[in-house]
């Protein structure tokens, strides 16, 4: 039995397109309905590091599209089908280490909104 990865190209590709739509529209409703003055700090902060993550993953996906493509260069078809899921764990890690700071940022500013710091 054989497995083609090349054949599922259709499905994967409406699956990754529509998961990206359904992330934000997620992470829309999820800051929308977050009310900063009766959410706990650690909701707070989660939301800000949803945000920063979704930020990043965005950039890494615009960065890529800059990349001339070499017409000798041979695709990568695991990049292809996964490229997606890497960029989102990179930039999830990326958010929950606090590297960038952007979380941690926009979380102080929310605080500071309220009057709380």
């Amino acid at each position: 039995m054989s497995l083609s990865v090349g054949g599922a190209d259709y499905y994967l590709g409406n699956l990754i397109n529509s998961s990206s739509e359904s992330k934000a529209s997620r992470l829309q409703s999820s800051l929308g309905s977050l009310d900063a003055a009766k959410a706990t700090d650690e909701e707070l902060l989660e939301s800000c590091k949803e945000f920063e993550a979704y930020l990043v993953e965005q950039m890494f996906k615009g960065m890529e599209k800059t990349i001339p493509k070499d017409e000798e260069e041979e695709e990568n078809e695991y990049m292809e089908q996964f490229g997606d899921m890497l960029y989102e764990q990179v930039a999830t890690s990326i958010a929950d280490r606090g590297e960038l700071g952007l979380a941690q940022q926009l979380y102080e500013a929310m605080k500071r909104e309220q009057g709380v710091l």
